[in-house]
């Protein structure tokens, strides 16, 4: 580690608070951890207590335990939460805390074997449902942070933990004189690209590479969003630490082609490893799936959740990338999809479309915006994938090409 652990994680944890959620005093704040994240979940406590904080919880989860109810829990018990969990959960529309869940699989072949099926029945479909219409909405100021283990270490394939930290640090821009300082000029960086793709006002945007040729349709009310958001308080805060993407809510019913993914990826709440997926989109609709390994688990979700074959996000990642400087597959997608372009099959989120936050779900399915209680993010972006934008008149402008953004106003 190139620099003393304590001294790291004060800086993560200083960044992760300050920038990451902006906790403002009198502010609760709840952290989601697995058991092996603790130490920084510790330290971001400590820091959220530093800046103001009233309350700090710590809610750990354990797939172990979520392992056992897939081998061994009655069927009609999988999935469901305990009642004073959702409590908490819709507590949390009025107590408006800061929302950090920490990232990194610790064991990511812990449910490799196990029932597909079951699998996705263990889903916290309940909880999820409860969570989105306050995250995705952005009633209150959240984000989502890598917390290198062993495990995760494991898996990339880096000598040890500290060698992952080393690279966290480099994709948080914790290796910079002064992280905080950094951060804001990064992002105003990626709102100045959003600025620029919002002003060409595209129709439709295009992917093409080796295994993807797909045409995505936005709609009238699309935004294209990068950097931070502001929760409905006007609090700003940065939803994903590392983030490099800039994204947009597209129009679920104007999808046509297929891809290929460029990354392995984690299935996410089911913890099931994905790797060589290729779907085919016909009117907007996923109408087909197969995958190296893991598609059973990507069928049971199809079959599972409602409008999961649909698209909720587009997003833009180029070579410009603190998190592919280091030259890493962290198998998890917070890091991934900031390594490359990528598309979201399930939710779309309300900041990528103008005037959604003024409907019902239903009225944004209506008006374009896909509504559903997953998304999973699969990268389809390489240095030989180009993206086009295109307008309603048919013209054509590049966007990237050589995985370099060379769109310009």
């Amino acid at each position: 580690m190139s620099e003393p652990y304590d001294l790291l994680l004060e800086k993560y944890a200083a960044l992760v608070v300050r920038v990451g959620v902006n906790v403002q005093p009198g502010q609760e704040v709840v952290i989601n951890a697995l058991p092996e994240q603790a130490d920084a979940a510790r330290a971001v406590a400590a820091e959220a207590y530093r800046v103001g904080a009233s309350r700090v919880v710590v809610n750990y989860d354990d797939p172990f335990l979520q392992k056992a109810a897939v081998e061994h829990a009655p069927v009609e018990m999988l999935g469901k939460t305990a009642e004073h969990t959702l409590a908490q959960v819709r507590g949390w529309a009025d107590s408006r805390p800061a929302l950090i869940s920490l990232s990194g699989n610790p064991h990511p072949t812990l449910m490799e074997g196990l029932d597909p099926a079951r699998l996705a029945k263990s889903v916290p479909i309940d909880v999820i449902q409860e969570v989105a219409p306050i995250v995705t909405t952005n009633k209150v100021a959240w984000t989502v942070v890598g917390a290198p283990t062993k495990g995760w270490a494991d898996s990339v394939g880096v000598a040890d933990v500290a060698q992952l930290w080393d690279a966290v640090a480099v994709a948080m821009r914790l290796d910079q004189a002064d992280p905080i300082a950094a951060w804001r000029s990064h992002v105003e960086k990626l709102k100045a690209r959003a600025a620029i793709l919002n002003a060409h006002g595209f129709d439709k945007i295009r992917y093409r590479g080796p295994g993807t040729d797909l045409t995505l349709g936005l709609s009238e009310r699309s935004r294209w969003v990068g950097g931070s958001v502001e929760n409905d308080a006007g609090i700003e805060f940065v939803p994903n630490m590392p983030t490099e993407e800039v994204f947009v809510s597209p129009d679920w019913r104007r999808a046509e082609g297929f891809v290929r993914t460029s990354a392995p990826f984690f299935l996410n709440t089911m913890g099931a490893l994905v790797e060589g997926l290729e779907i085919e989109i016909s009117d907007g609709t996923i109408t087909g799936a197969k995958a190296e390994r893991g598609e059973e688990a990507v069928q049971a979700q199809f079959e599972m959740i409602p409008r999961s074959r649909h698209l909720g996000e587009v997003a833009i990642v180029d070579a410009d990338s603190a998190v592919a400087r280091t030259n890493l597959v962290y198998k998890d997608m917070l890091f991934d999809e900031n390594v490359g372009s990528h598309v979201a099959w399930g939710m779309g989120y309300t900041v990528g479309m103008d005037g959604s936050l003024d409907l019902t779900p239903e009225q944004r399915i209506g008006e374009g915006l896909n509504q559903s209680d997953t998304h999973v993010d699969i990268v389809i972006g390489s240095p030989e994938v180009q993206i086009d934008g295109i307008h309603a008149d048919g013209s054509v402008v590049a966007v990237t090409r050589g995985n370099e953004f060379v769109l310009t106003d």
